[in-house]
């Protein structure tokens, strides 16, 4: 369920205070983990970036999440961030 009162929290927010912080540990040093681009992590980590698939499947295993744990963050995201400004009311069968 999304939020209707707040945009939900980015992933890379809850990347950086949940697991980095905790873990004392570095964007540069999961990166090199991951095996991926530091800008790749930053963007995430900064809001700037989505978290894909590949990424949701290497932050899994890196922290034994599920990679739908992942996903499901980013989707109420960017659900949250592309919701319409105006309503749109129902279709109704005519005739």
């Amino acid at each position: 369920m999304i939020p209707s009162n707040r945009t939900p929290t980015h992933p890379g927010e809850i990347l950086r205070e949940e697991f980095l912080e905790p873990l004392e540990l570095t964007q540069v040093e999961l990166a090199q983990h991951l095996e991926i681009p530091l800008q790749r992590l930053n963007g995430i980590v900064r809001g700037k970036r989505a978290v894909t698939p590949e990424t949701a499947w290497l932050l899994s295993q890196a922290f034994r999440t599920s990679p739908e744990f992942w996903l499901n963050l980013q989707a109420a995201y960017d659900l949250a961030a592309a919701k319409p400004g105006r309503k749109i009311r129902p279709v109704r069968k005519v005739g």
